[in-house]
């Protein structure tokens, strides 16, 4: 992720947190909600997922310093992050789920946020692309555009998710498992990518 401007930024998140990613996940809550109860859950569940972006993103090099994380460990760690998530994804596993013996809450609005939480509020994926991101560069003008490529990305998922809303709901599951897998591929390739970036910086440092 070296070398970062406003497009390069804009297209590595929309990779890893883009429409590809959470068509997935709202098409399964749309199947046992109505379209009502899918608009308000898209509609909260982006406004939380903005939130919790750009205050990761704000707070990176504060959350990196206090915890001693170097540049190049979060690269390597987000690179694991990244593959095991692709990993699972090309197997048919869907990670960051809620568990099966889970108790379902009485709103199925905050049912639907517990079950977007990780992949898409808090998408482990997202989180890891800003924080490494933010490390790049020291300015907060550098730290606002990542930022607000973010939201962008977070507000095409909210526009993607409510104009498909209808057909999400008679959405195939074969057809979900199948663009789940070619996605797990693509995110193999960014998570690769990332290891090899810290492996890089490693060496770069004297280190390896």
């Amino acid at each position: 992720m070296h070398d970062f401007d406003l497009p390069s930024a804009f297209v590595t998140l929309f990779a890893v947190v883009g429409p590809p990613k959470i068509l997935l996940a709202f098409a399964r809550l749309a199947r046992t909600r109505s379209h009502r109860e899918l608009v308000q859950l898209t509609l909260v569940a982006t406004g939380l997922a903005a939130v919790v972006g750009v205050a990761v993103e704000y707070s990176a090099a504060f959350l990196t310093t206090f915890f001693h994380i170097d540049d190049w460990s979060l690269q390597l760690a987000g690179g694991v992050i990244f593959f095991i998530y692709a990993v699972a994804l090309v197997l048919g596993v869907h990670l960051g789920g809620g568990a099966e013996d889970e108790d379902e809450l009485p709103s199925p609005l905050l049912q639907g946020i517990r079950e977007l939480l990780l992949p898409y509020i808090a998408s482990p994926l997202a989180m890891t692309a800003l924080m490494v991101g933010a490390l790049e560069r020291e300015d907060w003008g550098w730290r606002s555009t990542l930022a607000g490529a973010y939201v962008a990305v977070v507000a095409i998922n909210c526009v993607c998710v409510l104009v498909l809303s209808r057909p999400l709901r008679r959405s195939h599951q074969t057809m979900l498992e199948v663009i789940s897998r070619l996605l797990g591929l693509l995110l193999a390739a960014v998570g690769v990518e990332l290891f090899i970036a810290g492996l890089a910086e490693l060496s770069a440092q004297g280190l390896y």
